[in-house]
């Protein structure tokens, strides 16, 4: 069993700090349906979305170390929203344990068929000939809005930005044509790019995905700064024992090992597992390189 002492838990919580449907709702109920026998408890997933995050966070900042309860969060809601409106519930640094980065999914830049684009060089020609041209995103602040704003600067363009109320009206949008672009985590944008409802013209990353091989990083496309790749990660509350981070990190590495896992994965472009200490080590040079990029960007939360 999962816990010392002389009452058994019966159910674990995994938290997710955004509404349900999302990527890491799914990927939670992924976690959640392997962990249990590795737990010895039932494990359910509880989705807790709101304020970037804040709010399903400083839910489980709150809850008591005893494993019972754990985070579910993203690069999003775990640095940059908190980098760019530090919560007044809990400390994004000091209030949690990290047990496990699960793995990263790089970005992607894809247009609206409707620009009869379908490169890179094509997308910048037309922002510099000064046709004003627009990019959709999750709201200010969001990965989609910094990935753009990253893009604006490095290439030199003003494309304007277009923010939404979450990253699936600002899809809709696209498919509808009513923004020329935007960019968003892999698995999302990976469906639409097979359909060729959008055209997908660089990952924001640093190597080309086997997925889209013909897709370049725009590394090759000479903007290496312009990377966004979204991480995902579990922590427990601080204060949790070595034992129970231990035992945590144990259990999702069985269920990250388990082939059908190990499939659905490789199918969305997820990789680079890192666990308790790499994670941890990893940790303040991301809050310390998103604190300067935000800044240099003068982007501002809502």
């Amino acid at each position: 069993m999962l816990w010392a002492g002389p009452v058994a838990a019966e159910t674990v919580k995994i938290v997710v700090p955004f509404a349900a449907g999302g990527p890491v709702d799914q990927l939670a109920r992924v976690l959640a349906a392997g962990l249990g026998p590795h737990l010895g408890a039932d494990v359910v997933v509880e989705d807790k979305g709101g304020a970037g995050g804040a709010i399903g966070s400083e839910a489980v900042a709150r809850a008591a170390p005893d494993g019972r309860t754990v985070l579910l969060a993203s690069l999003g809601s775990q640095v940059i929203s908190p980098t760019l409106k530090p919560p007044a519930g809990y400390d994004p640094i000091k209030g949690f344990t990290p047990v496990m980065l699960v793995g990263s999914v790089p970005t992607l830049l894809v247009v609206s068929p409707k620009t009869g684009l379908s490169d890179m060089k094509g997308l910048i020609a037309k922002a510099k000939g000064g046709q004003a041209m627009t990019y959709g995103s999750a709201g200010p602040g969001t990965t989609m809005n910094i990935a753009g704003e990253l893009f604006n600067a490095a290439a030199g363009l003003k494309i304007s930005h277009v923010p939404y109320r979450g990253a699936a009206p600002a899809i809709n949008d696209l498919l509808g044509g009513h923004v020329d672009m935007l960019n968003a985590d892999f698995p999302v944008l990976l469906p639409m790019v097979a359909a060729k409802t959008v055209t997908a013209v660089a990952l924001f990353g640093t190597e080309r995905s086997p997925l889209l091989p013909d897709v370049p990083t725009t590394a090759e496309l000479g903007l290496p700064d312009v990377v966004m790749e979204n991480w995902y990660g579990v922590f427990l509350p601080a204060g949790a024992s070595p034992e129970l981070q231990g035992k945590w990190e144990k259990a999702l590495y069985a269920v990250i090992a388990e082939p059908s896992v190990k499939a659905r994965f490789a199918a969305n472009g997820m990789h680079g597992t890192l666990g308790s200490e790499a994670f941890k080590a990893r940790l303040p040079k991301e809050f310390a390189y998103w604190a300067d990029t935000i800044k240099k960007l003068g982007i501002k939360a809502e």
